[in-house]
């Protein structure tokens, strides 16, 4: 599968101060990771420090935090990394599946997606 980015817009955790920044698509990243100067700069703050497992094997330690985020043309508060410097925007699994969105590796493209709930669950 092909890599492609989309812009997506960060705001602070009350929902302003937005900035556009191209991001990586990225359905193996768990969780979207962003620059830690970027995210302090937008008034983001970190909550919890998480272990994440990077794609060479190593086990890191990094701040997480809570924050808004503007992706095709809706807004959701979702969980960010406090990615180190010099790593690139990455937008990750649970935002996407926040967003209810899924990707199109031929049109390198988001495109919606219905949301599941678990068979056996009455709900009509």
């Amino acid at each position: 599968m092909g890599t492609f980015s989309v812009d997506i817009e960060l705001g602070n955790p009350s929902g302003a101060g937005y900035r556009t920044v191209s991001a990586l698509v990225d359905t193996g990243a768990s969780h979207t990771a962003i620059p830690a100067t970027m995210l302090r700069a937008l008034g983001v703050e970190p909550l919890e420090r998480w272990p994440f497992r990077l794609a060479d094997g190593r086990r890191v330690d990094l701040d997480v935090g809570e924050t808004r985020v503007r992706l095709d043309g809706r807004e959701r508060t979702t969980i960010v990394v406090f990615a180190n410097e010099g790593t690139s925007p990455v937008l990750g699994a649970v935002t996407l599946e926040e967003f209810r969105l899924g990707v199109d590796p031929v049109s390198q493209r988001l495109i919606p997606v219905e949301g599941l709930l678990m068979s056996g669950h009455r709900i009509d």
